[in-house]
């Protein structure tokens, strides 16, 4: 440690671990109402997308959510740049 990291700006610490703490507080009540099926359909849909696109299974990402009486799916992958893809 040297006398220059003084002047550094501090890391907000608590902020970052409460941000943490309400996205995983999100995440568990979202899973506790999710329906039976929904872990089997991330993966199979995981797989088909894994199938026809060169990514991780971390780009892929399969959220539920519901609003009132209404279920909502998304899906978003993480495409990789253009030329960069193998083939």
């Amino acid at each position: 440690m040297s006398i220059l990291d003084f002047f550094k700006p501090k890391k907000n610490t608590a902020a970052t671990a409460k941000n943490r703490l309400e996205f995983l507080v999100k995440q568990t009540r979202a899973e506790r109402d999710a329906p039976d099926y929904l872990p089997m359909m991330q993966r199979e849909l995981t797989e088909v997308i894994l199938k026809y696109v060169d990514v991780g299974v971390d780009a892929v990402n399969v959220e539920w959510h519901k609003e009132g009486d209404q279920d909502f799916l998304a899906i978003s992958v993480n495409l990789p740049e253009r030329g960069s893809a193998a083939g």
